[in-house]
């Protein structure tokens, strides 16, 4: 399987990147700004690409030889609507997305009155847009509802919850995001498809996360 990541010089895609290559043998598309000068690294599974969101005809090009897509990020509305656009051109079915917690307004309590608080009303508006660009039946999407997130090196554990549930978890590492993806990439089952999960960490039932 050939895997392509958008936004692959950020933090999850680096990671993501890592945990691919140590536990699969799927070839890798890493597409991202200056992608050679930012990402230091070497593997004959890997294919480099130099390039933005918003460059449709490159982005055609480069969707039309993968099997599936990983999106590590969804701020430019610009962007994301191309994305959706270049996959309907290519024929790409399969993606998954990282967006954020409360775009269907499921976090409950204390923790959900922060969450709306410290992003704001119109931030989740946007990327519950913009992930209606992806939850439609032509796609075969999973969608990621990330809660808060830190780095612990070492602590992959996640906790999950699905669309029509309550949100659980104030905060999650990004190695346990990067290591769900790289399980839900190796699955056969189809359980992830056409699915919108809360991420979390396991017992972090709390008010905000820690680290605030």
């Amino acid at each position: 399987m050939k895997i392509l990541i958008l936004g692959a010089a950020g933090q999850i895609g680096r990671m993501l990147t890592k945990d691919l290559l140590e536990q699969t043998d799927n070839e890798l598309v890493l597409f991202a700004r200056n992608a050679s000068q930012r990402l230091n690294i070497k593997s004959e599974k890997i294919t480099m690409i130099s390039g933005d969101f918003t460059d449709y005809e490159l982005l055609v090009s480069t969707m039309k030889n993968v099997d599936a897509i990983y999106l590590n990020d969804m701020n430019s509305r610009e962007g994301v609507e191309t994305i959706a656009k270049a996959m309907k051109e290519s024929g790409t079915k399969r993606i998954i997305l990282a967006s954020i917690l409360g775009i269907y307004d499921e976090v409950p309590g204390a923790f959900g009155k922060w969450n709306t608080r410290m992003v704001g009303a119109t931030g989740i508006q946007s990327h519950k847009e913009a992930t209606a660009l992806f939850e439609i039946p032509e796609f075969d999407y999973t969608i990621l509802r990330l809660t808060w997130l830190y780095n612990q090196a070492g602590n992959s554990n996640y906790h999950l919850t699905y669309k029509g549930e309550p949100f659980e978890g104030a905060q999650v590492t990004r190695q346990a995001v990067s290591q769900l993806i790289t399980d839900i990439l190796q699955d056969e089952s189809g359980q992830f498809l056409k699915t919108s999960i809360g991420v979390s960490e396991p017992d972090t039932n709390w008010d905000k996360p820690s680290f605030y």
